[in-house]
């Protein structure tokens, strides 16, 4: 009696997952045809090669070359992973393995106070500490540069590496470390080689989820990194695709090519994402299998 009453509340509930999940894959697919729709014009009409590979770009002549903001994002973001990664991976395993039950709370939830930290207070302080440091270390005329984006980056997306990473290096099980241990291998050497190895999906998320804020962040990096659209170097003001969008997008009138334009920048940024989101996972997949 209680089973037979039970079945069509349960067949409501699949009901509901199974939309809540549909919606889900709805979005996207809409956020990628709208993308597409509205960023293809620019394209077919400036021509891929010199919307990706030129390097000028100047809405009042018509010059929509958007090499300058990809090079220096993937170099901002790059820079910030083979930042962050040793370091949230390192604070990880020690929260996980080394560290005593009190200490790994107060450290957790400080890791979890920075990923609460808005953007823009991000930028404030990097503006305010970081960018005169760094012109004066260096001697420089503004310390707005990209070596102060990537430092800022390091530390926003240190939360997300250490969160998933110690989730990942938990949910291990205890006999696989056991098993190292009864061989003769150090704790060192068990968490190194055995509980990373083992969480290595984990470990992969980390870094999707990371390189993700790298790219998307725009706010925090307008306030430090400068808004000219040079090729990137270390030491000089750039531009990143975000921030590109985000400087001209308040005043790039209605059905211009300039507004079409950062459409596409943001269908570029966004096809990027998810070409490292599955390059990772085929990564990952290959490696289990």
């Amino acid at each position: 009696m209680t089973t037979k009453s039970t079945h069509p509340l349960e067949a409501v509930f699949h009901g509901i997952f199974f939309a809540c999940g549909a919606l889900s894959v709805v979005f996207v697919i809409g956020i990628t045809a709208y993308l597409i729709i509205s960023g293809l014009p620019a394209i077919s009409q400036v021509g891929l090669i010199d919307f990706l590979l030129g390097q000028v770009w100047n809405p009042g002549k018509e010059q929509f070359g958007i090499l300058p903001f990809i090079l220096t994002s993937v170099y901002g973001t790059i820079g910030a992973t083979l930042l962050g990664l040793p370091l949230g991976l390192l604070t990880a395993l020690f929260l996980s393995k080394f560290s005593s039950r009190r200490v790994s709370r107060v450290i957790r939830s400080a890791v979890e106070l920075l990923a609460g930290i808005p953007s823009v207070v991000y930028g404030l302080v990097g503006m305010i500490v970081l960018v005169p440091a760094i012109q004066h270390a260096f001697n420089l005329a503004s310390g707005a540069t990209l070596a102060a984006a990537i430092l800022v980056l390091t530390i926003m997306i240190l939360p997300y590496i250490v969160n998933v990473s110690v989730t990942a290096l938990d949910a291990v099980p205890r006999e696989y470390e056991e098993g190292s241990l009864a061989l003769g291998a150090t704790d060192t050497e068990t968490y190194f080689k055995i509980s990373l190895r083992a969480a290595r999906s984990g470990v992969a998320t980390a870094i999707v989820q990371g390189i993700g804020r790298a790219l998307g962040e725009a706010m925090a990096i307008i306030m430090v990194a400068g808004t000219v659209a040079n090729m990137p170097e270390l030491f000089e003001s750039v531009r990143f695709l975000t921030t590109a969008i985000v400087s001209e997008m308040s005043y790039a009138p209605y059905g211009s090519l300039q507004r079409e334009a950062l459409f596409s920048i943001a269908l570029v940024l966004f096809l990027f994402i998810v070409a490292v989101n599955v390059l990772l996972n085929l990564i990952v997949r290959r490696k289990e299998d």
